[in-house]
């Protein structure tokens, strides 16, 4: 089938059923490239943005339509993460526009939210729901987590908040990093002043992406990390909610 549909971005790789990043049974796109280099990254091969696979709109397109169905029927749609997907914001700006006008799918956002507001103003209004992965409140921490400061990610929240964007918030909780008692009290306080938050998601730590830092000849920052268990998350959805 002809789709017609010609623009052209960078992937990293897609899941025909993925259930975990939005609601419902989702097709999920990973686009390549990203700005921050975050030590618990389980993607670290997505950070090119030179590398990847080329493809157009119509080619993701072709992959969605046989399972149209099945996401229509679930309550599910389209999620494209990363990488970071606002890097190529046109191209997925035409690709949610076309999902959207050809099959009235659901589509989500997975950001970072290292983005200046004016780039994505096309994007977001095709976006149905931004997962904005909130890494952490202090800056200086913030900088060692991932390499760079999170004023932009900041500002990126306050402008979703502003625009009325229906926003599920995630954290990625590591032990020694992301888990202290200040910066979870402080995330609560600041998702408190936003509107549109429907959801609140702490992700524990995995280390199923490890091997991939020893593929690309990476030391990997966390070895000796241990991932969190159920009373360290419970933990952490009590302070973001003001609990002690």
């Amino acid at each position: 089938m002809s789709t017609g549909v010609a623009t052209t971005g960078r992937i990293h790789s897609l899941d025909t059923f993925g259930t975990v990043d939005g609601p419902g049974i989702r097709f999920v796109l990973f686009m390549q490239g990203c700005a921050l280099q975050c030590r618990y990254c389980h993607n670290p091969d997505s950070w090119d943005p030179n590398a990847g696979t080329a493809v157009t709109v119509g080619e993701v397109l072709a992959e969605i339509e046989p399972y149209v169905d099945y996401y229509l029927r679930s309550g599910g749609g389209i999620t494209v993460t990363g990488g970071e997907p606002t890097l190529q914001a046109p191209f997925v700006a035409e690709l949610f526009r076309e999902c959207k006008r050809r099959w009235g799918l659901h589509t989500a956002l997975d950001t970072s939210g290292f983005c200046e507001a004016a780039h994505a103003e096309t994007l977001l209004s095709l976006t149905d729901l931004v997962l904005l992965d909130l890494k952490l409140m202090d800056r200086e921490a913030h900088i060692a987590l991932t390499g760079q400061p999170n004023d932009r990610i900041l500002a990126f929240s306050d402008y979703l908040s502003r625009r009325q964007s229906k926003m599920w918030i995630r954290r990625v909780l590591v032990p020694g990093w992301t888990d202290g008692a200040d910066d979870l009290l402080a995330l609560g306080r600041f998702l408190r002043e936003l509107d549109g938050v429907d959801k609140v998601e702490v992700l524990p730590y995995h280390r199923m992406g490890a091997y991939k830092w020893k593929q690309l000849g990476i030391p990997y920052p966390l070895e000796g990390v241990i991932e969190p268990g159920p009373e360290e998350v419970e933990r952490a959805y009590r302070l973001i909610g003001g609990g002690s």
